[in-house]
């Protein structure tokens, strides 16, 4: 084990951050999280309890993984990602104990933003758009546009998401959000921001 007290991240000392990987500074990992070699972690990142990053996984800064998450071979975190407690995520489509799928790991994207609620589960494979919404305990089986609020097993698109998290209700195309201020523009099942949030990121 690292002496962590040279380093510029926090790892509580029943944490395992293993030689080869990368970690940002102002980064904390929390009691019993295993981080291996080969993974990159970005800056001021919170990784809870039981959290383990594999390696050949790539986290961006800021990113929020609560207790009991699985960062698997694959799996790829931008920016400002929130991944809610016990998500789950895949990397082989159809695993077998006694059959070494080592090669077939599929790449799963999440894009600046996006939040992933408690208990879902998001299958290999998927991008998740920027700022796309997971609801808890949602099977997220394809892709997921920007913005998109997914709900079900398996999910399915029920709205929008702004960018500061509050649900936005689209009328002719158009919405804007009544916490921020952002605007946007619906159009052939997409949304894209017209007119930024007028509430400073914190």
């Amino acid at each position: 084990m690292q002496d962590h007290r040279q380093l510029n991240y926090f790892a509580h000392e029943s944490s395992y951050v293993d030689d080869g990987a990368t970690i940002g500074n102002g980064t904390k990992i929390w009691h019993f999280s295993h981080v291996m070699a080969g993974a990159v972690i970005g800056e001021r990142c919170n990784l809870g309890q039981n959290v383990v990053v594999m390696p050949g996984t790539k986290i961006g800064n800021n990113v929020k993984i609560q207790n009991n998450v699985s960062i698997y071979e694959g799996v790829e975190l931008e920016d400002d990602v929130f991944c809610g407690p016990s998500c789950v995520f895949t990397n082989v489509m159809n695993p077998r104990s006694h059959v070494s799928r080592k090669n077939e790991y599929r790449r799963t994207l999440v894009q600046r933003g996006g939040s992933i609620g408690a208990n879902a589960t998001i299958v290999c494979g998927v991008t998740l758009g920027e700022y796309a919404f997971i609801g808890a305990g949602a099977v997220v089986t394809s892709d997921v546009p920007a913005y998109g609020l997914m709900v079900g097993v398996p999910a399915r698109r029920v709205g929008w998401m702004c960018q500061c998290g509050e649900r936005l209700h689209p009328s002719g195309g158009q919405a804007t959000c009544a916490a921020c201020g952002a605007s946007y523009q619906e159009s052939g099942g997409t949304l894209r921001q017209t007119t930024p949030s007028r509430v400073r990121a914190s």
